[in-house]
């Protein structure tokens, strides 16, 4: 009976000190979440605080989204000259379907994209439309020929006379894309062509149809928001817009600093700025499950190169626009992104996978994204850039994405402006 007793209360003290664990253990779960939350909290407050002294400047300079007059100048005295690599890049432009002046718009009411575009319901369209607009803007600047100018203006027209929303899963990312786009075709047109009489209907497709969603931002892997922030840069900019200018730098600046990881971080990457991911574990498993963290590793290195191509693009597209508005954050971003497009332009041109890396295999295909940031960091801050160096000379002349990336051989390769 006595033997009944005791082994009655040691199962009993056994099971006490198991909960008890239990407990411990989600309350130090608990404990990391609230303490990471709160961490997370204060780096997106410090990057909006930070974005004051990056504000809207007094006024916008336009045209301002990505090239300016002075870039869109030097290239055009480049081709005159027949210089390279900027004639060879003018030419696969001019011989692109964007640059066709029987092109016919195709815009929709409600453009419907689900992952990975399934379904495309004017998706394609939609962004092909926006770099058929931007591509023309371009060809009439370097031409002067009026038809490419009256073709763009054709194509913003017809959408902003039909389209009021975007649905279905791939919402946001589809905004996002065709929103960068849409600002640099309307910044040549209305800035430097001037004629265009529905401009002010445009203006208001863009402050409605696409600048609520972007500018509310993503959860999502870092590519979403950071394609989201540049349309809310550059629409911003159009609309010589400072408050949401402001808000969207602030974002921006906390999603780039968590999607890039270098060793001032600490011993991990910088949490989301917002989302769900509160513990290391949670981290990890948004870092495609890497838990070794080297400089220029991107929260999407293990998923693929095409999507950290895209993240990185975005980032080098909204560094661009800050520089030309004149409050320049390519300082402020150069290590980070020296090292991102240094880290994977290294495996892009043959160096070996090492194990520790994504298991030893990556998916390559980082595409042309590489242009703008190589030409901020190597040529404007004298940053030794021996990869990136590499893989840009080696792809000229870099041409389209299909999504949100055109040209940036042509705009921007070895542009001093």
């Amino acid at each position: 009976m006595r033997r009944r007793a005791l082994l009655a209360a040691f199962t009993a003290l056994t099971a006490a000190t198991a909960t008890l664990g239990v407990r411990l253990a989600t309350a130090d779960a608990a404990t990391e979440a609230a303490a990471n939350a709160a961490a997370r909290t204060a780096a997106a407050r410090t990057a909006a605080d930070g974005a004051s002294t990056h504000a809207a400047p007094a006024t916008f300079t336009h045209p301002g989204v990505l090239v300016s007059r002075g870039q869109l100048d030097f290239v055009k005295t480049k081709i005159s000259e027949g210089a390279q690599p900027w004639t060879a890049a003018y030419n696969q432009m001019a011989a692109s379907r964007y640059a066709s002046l029987s092109r016919t718009p195709a815009p929709r009411a409600t453009v419907e994209c689900g992952s990975y575009s399934n379904p495309n319901n004017g998706c394609t369209d939609e962004r092909e439309d926006a770099i058929a607009a931007y591509t023309d803007a371009l060809m009439w600047y370097f031409t002067g020929n009026a038809a490419y100018a009256q073709k763009s203006i054709a194509l913003m027209d017809a959408w902003s006379a039909t389209i009021r929303s975007h649905t279905n899963s791939n919402a946001p990312l589809q905004t996002g894309w065709a929103g960068s786009v849409w600002p640099r075709a309307a910044e040549i047109i209305k800035h430097a062509y001037g004629a265009w009489p529905n401009q002010a209907r445009f203006a208001t497709m863009l402050r409605t149809v696409y600048l609520p969603v972007v500018i509310a931002g993503s959860s999502s892997n870092g590519n979403w928001e950071l394609s989201m922030m540049e349309a809310a840069v550059g629409i911003a900019v159009h609309l010589d817009d400072k408050a949401s200018y402001d808000r969207a730098i602030g974002r921006f600046q906390a999603r780039a600093a968590a999607y890039v990881y270098i060793a001032a971080d600490g011993s991990q990457p910088r949490y989301p700025p917002v989302g769900s991911v509160d513990t290391r574990a949670e981290l990890i498993s948004y870092w495609q499950g890497q838990s070794t963290f080297v400089d220029g590793l991107s929260q999407e290195t293990c998923r693929d190169f095409v999507h950290t191509g895209y993240g990185l693009s975005a980032i080098s597209h909204v560094a661009e626009t800050t520089r030309i508005q004149g409050v320049d954050l390519w300082p402020s971003l150069s290590e980070r992104m020296r090292h991102g497009l240094g880290f994977h332009t290294k495996f892009e041109n043959g160096t070996a996978i090492p194990s520790n890396i994504c298991g030893g295999s990556v998916v390559k295909g980082l595409g042309p994204v590489s242009e703008v940031a190589y030409n901020a960091l190597a040529n404007r801050l004298g940053i030794g850039m021996t990869n990136s160096r590499t893989y840009t000379e080696s792809r000229r002349p870099q041409g389209t994405n299909n999504l949100f990336v055109a040209w940036e051989t042509l705009t921007h390769a070895n542009n001093p402006a």
